[in-house]
């Protein structure tokens, strides 16, 4: 027996100095912190506190500059896990059966400040949200098919309006996700980048932009335009879920157009996305009200669908009655409003004149018309217009469409 004790945690409390100076050493010199320890929150009372003590006795000061704690894993009805429970989830049961990166989707949605509840169920939705997150990336790189960033990227004050805010608004993203993963907030870094791809992308700006990269020229500027904003878009977005989606990551990389390094990991943000300048005609709050007034229809457009007055979105012809200031927004668009509605017309009218057929929208200061359009449907855009027929080489397209096959290609300013 001996009366002089060490604290049970004074190993581990010095691998500042026997392993980072000593046997693994990381470039540490006298004086100098680790960037971060990370631990369970009962270490606060173990490896932190007798490393915060042999640290500020060598040293100075602590051996950290951070230091992140973390809850311990429950079943998603809060009991610990434990083999007599039959609650255990295997890490490795999961990787074998859904992937190591739904597994580290998983780690990046939870608060770990507490504990993290874990079932089949919570990893299900861990995985839809992957699949969302995944089949964005590949809209994106499909898309880009055919582009070369040395050749094709269009300058940005040359961009369409729609791909300028599309641009920006992933900087803005790029911006705070930087904050999140500074602060280690990973669920943050989770949740932006999925409603990103959710809101933004997938239920505003890909959509529109579909007609676009289908229809017009293969070199024209309206589709090089949009393929220059889906591939800042895609330069930035592989690099967000990096550190999370590690496998997806790189193959994605491996995807990407133009010539880079051998892998994403070797890279820091993005530093191709361009700010929407403050003097733009179409600024951030104009993209805001659009957005909203694309929800407020695409609600009646479904509310039609659901009552069999039209089968798809194309088949309908709008009529917006708006308050004065949304007449005006709204008109700055001009006939290009319909691209962004994806409706074969859209009419601006003032609110006074709305019908009392007209349907109230959850957006203020707007009321809705929706009927079946009564023309023929141009077979290669699917748009229902008046002048499908009319050019007798291509009786079953419309005028836009024969202009971009056969003529110099339609000219597009906003969307």
């Amino acid at each position: 027996k001996i009366n002089d004790t060490l604290d049970v945690w004074f190993d581990s409390g010095t691998t500042h100095w026997h392993v980072m100076r000593g046997s693994h050493p990381m470039g540490h010199d006298q004086g100098s912190r680790a960037d971060l320890y990370l631990e369970g929150s009962d270490q606060h009372r173990g490896w932190f506190h007798s490393s915060l003590l042999t640290g500020a006795a060598i040293d100075g000061h602590a051996p950290y500059r951070g230091l992140l704690t973390h809850g311990f894993t429950v079943d998603e009805n809060g009991r610990k896990m434990s083999k007599s429970l039959g609650n255990v989830i295997a890490p490795q049961e999961i990787t074998d059966s859904m992937g190591a990166d739904i597994l580290r989707l998983w780690v990046s949605a939870t608060d770990y400040s507490g504990e993290m509840a874990v079932s089949k169920q919570i990893l299900q939705r861990s995985a839809d949200a992957y699949r969302r997150i995944r089949n964005t990336a590949r809209f994106l790189l499909s898309n880009l098919d055919g582009f070369d960033p040395a050749q094709h990227l269009v300058p940005n004050d040359q961009l369409i309006a729609l791909d300028r805010w599309a641009i920006d608004r992933a900087l803005l993203l790029q911006r705070e996700i930087e904050e999140a993963y500074e602060q280690y907030r990973f669920w943050n870094v989770y949740s932006k980048v999925h409603n990103f791809c959710v809101q933004e992308l997938g239920g505003f700006y890909l959509d529109i932009i579909k007609d676009r990269q289908y229809t017009t020229g293969a070199d024209s500027l309206p589709r090089r335009s949009c393929q220059t904003a889906l591939y800042h878009i895609a330069e930035a977005l592989v690099r967000w879920i990096a550190p999370i989606l590690a496998f997806t990551a790189e193959e994605i990389w491996q995807y990407l157009p133009g010539e880079r390094n051998e892998s994403v990991m070797l890279n820091t943000w993005y530093e191709g996305l361009a700010e929407l300048p403050q003097d733009a005609a179409l600024d951030r709050a104009f993209w805001d009200k659009v957005m909203a007034v694309k929800a407020a229809v695409n609600k009646e457009l479904e509310n039609q669908r659901a009552a069999k007055t039209i089968g798809g979105n194309l088949q309908a012809e709008v009529t917006l009655y708006a308050e004065e200031a949304l007449v005006a927004d709204l008109a700055k668009l001009g006939d290009e409003l319909r691209f962004v509605l994806i409706t074969s017309a859209v009419e601006v009218a003032p609110l006074a004149q709305a019908p009392a057929e007209a349907v109230e929208s959850e957006l203020a200061g707007l009321k809705l018309l929706v009927k079946k359009t009564g023309h023929a449907k141009c077979g290669r855009c699917w748009h229902h217009l008046p002048d499908v027929g009319s050019h007798a080489a291509h009786p079953e397209i419309c005028g836009r469409c024969v202009e971009n096959i056969e003529g110099a290609g339609e000219v597009r300013h906003h969307a």
